[in-house]
């Protein structure tokens, strides 16, 4: 028996790195898995390591960047298991450069893998819990948005993946805020693990590569898959809104941004004095988490 139990997920970019332990951990878990991926092999590959275990899966090849083709990820959940619970928004690819140097292009394909990503089959599942719910269904809808500390507090090289992370946990606040009343809920994680992504850069491939004397491998995705495998199961119900950070065997809650005291003349300020409730405020604020990379 696993938390997840008769329970149905989507999991994009699934084809490989945390997305491929995803899929594996929940199917360990008794989730039937629709592992999305583009390349159609990588994802293949997880399916047949998954059913070879003893575990339920599909492959799955919409463009989650394509609201149309994408529904037929839902469509394929619930046609081959009956239903779906979870919709587990992994996939994500990176165009680094820094700002001054960026193309539109570089831009524009990190907010449609990432921002629209994230939006289009959730779309789709929302739709289809909705209706349940107003058919007097109970709902069990689980949305699970993967952001980065990237988005959190910035980072050198990357203002267009720390854009849109950033939008991916304020879209999840929304979704959490509008969804619950339809027995969904809505949550983030900014995970830290060895992929495909992290390898590619030298010093981080180092830093995070598995221990050779057999020790707990801190930074081993399936290390953050099971804290998202507790957020897709019926458990978890009462957690909603959260952005999460995982890493090795570290859990926390990351806080959002929060209205100070400020400072109040009663009027409209001057120009000229600006300067100096500025000064006032900088005096008692607590800093912000540096920028990754400064």
């Amino acid at each position: 028996m696993g938390i997840l139990d008769n329970r149905v997920a989507i999991i994009t970019g699934a084809g490989g790195g945390l997305g491929a332990a995803h899929a594996k951990v929940f199917a360990s878990e008794g989730c039937a898995v629709v592992v999305n991926d583009i390349n159609r092999e990588a994802a293949q590959k997880v399916v047949d390591e998954i059913t070879a275990a003893g575990g339920k899966a599909v492959v799955n090849t919409s463009d989650i960047t394509n609201y149309d083709d994408s529904l037929q990820a839902v469509k394929q959940a619930i046609d081959t298991y009956g239903d779906l619970h979870c919709v587990l928004n992994n996939a994500g690819v990176n165009r680094d450069r820094m700002f001054a140097s960026m193309t539109e292009q570089e831009w524009d394909t990190i907010m449609a893998v990432h921002l629209k990503g994230h939006f289009c089959i959730s779309s789709h599942a929302v739709h289809y819990w909705r209706g349940q719910s107003k058919e007097g269904k109970e709902v069990s809808g689980r949305i699970i948005n993967t952001t980065s500390g990237a988005g959190l507090q910035g980072s050198i090289g990357q203002s267009n993946y720390a854009a849109a992370k950033a939008g991916i946990a304020a879209l999840t606040l929304n979704q959490a805020a509008e969804l619950g009343r339809y027995g969904i809920t809505a949550n983030a994680i900014a995970p830290s693990a060895r992929t495909a992504m992290t390898t590619g850069v030298p010093e981080m491939a180092q830093r995070m590569a598995k221990p050779e004397d057999g020790s707990f491998d801190h930074f081993a995705p399936e290390n953050v898959s099971t804290l998202l495998a507790w957020l897709a199961s019926a458990e978890s119900s009462h957690v909603t809104g959260r952005v999460f950070e995982a890493e090795g065997g570290k859990i926390c809650i990351a806080d959002g941004w929060r209205t100070t005291d400020g400072v109040d003349k009663g009027a409209r300020w001057e120009p000229a004095e600006v300067g100096t409730a500025v000064a006032e405020l900088l005096k008692k604020e607590v800093p912000a988490q540096k920028v990754y990379g400064t």
